[in-house]
């Protein structure tokens, strides 16, 4: 079994309640809005422990904000560069490739994630449209 702080405890039971990802900031005002007192380096110390032992995953957004979950299903996203929209993928790749994964190097996988970057259709048709001109007279 598993020993945790307490503060490992209050930030999973922080993330339980939660229905998506949070960062760590935001997670931080989430439990001092729940009257906890927990600083806000103990939560990133929390949030970096539970994530060596699997117990909560961590997504990275092309901003460099990191955004934790309790570990879910493998999560895979298309998002946009521009507007910062993410689409879910409900199709998984790479399942074979991490078993192949693990047997070669014996590395222990918690989860994995599958990010795709680029344009959505609407970011595409903003850079195709061309801008407005300037009027000269």
């Amino acid at each position: 079994m598993v020993r945790r702080t307490r503060s490992q405890e209050k930030v999973l039971a922080v993330l339980k309640g939660l229905s998506k990802p949070i960062s760590a900031q935001d997670l931080y005002v989430e439990m001092r809005q729940e009257g906890n007192t927990t600083g806000l380096a103990t939560v990133y110390r929390a949030l970096d422990a539970l994530k060596l032992e699997g117990a909560v995953q961590m997504r990275t957004l092309p901003s460099g904000e990191a955004l934790y979950s309790l570990p879910q299903e493998d999560r895979h996203h298309l998002t946009c560069l521009q507007c910062g929209i993410t689409i879910a993928i409900d199709e998984c790749p790479v399942h074979s490739l991490e078993k192949d994964l693990h047997q070669a190097h014996q590395f222990k996988i918690f989860y994995h994630t599958l990010e795709f970057f680029g344009l959505c259709p609407r970011c595409q048709g903003s850079l195709a449209t061309p801008q407005s001109s300037v009027s000269q007279g």
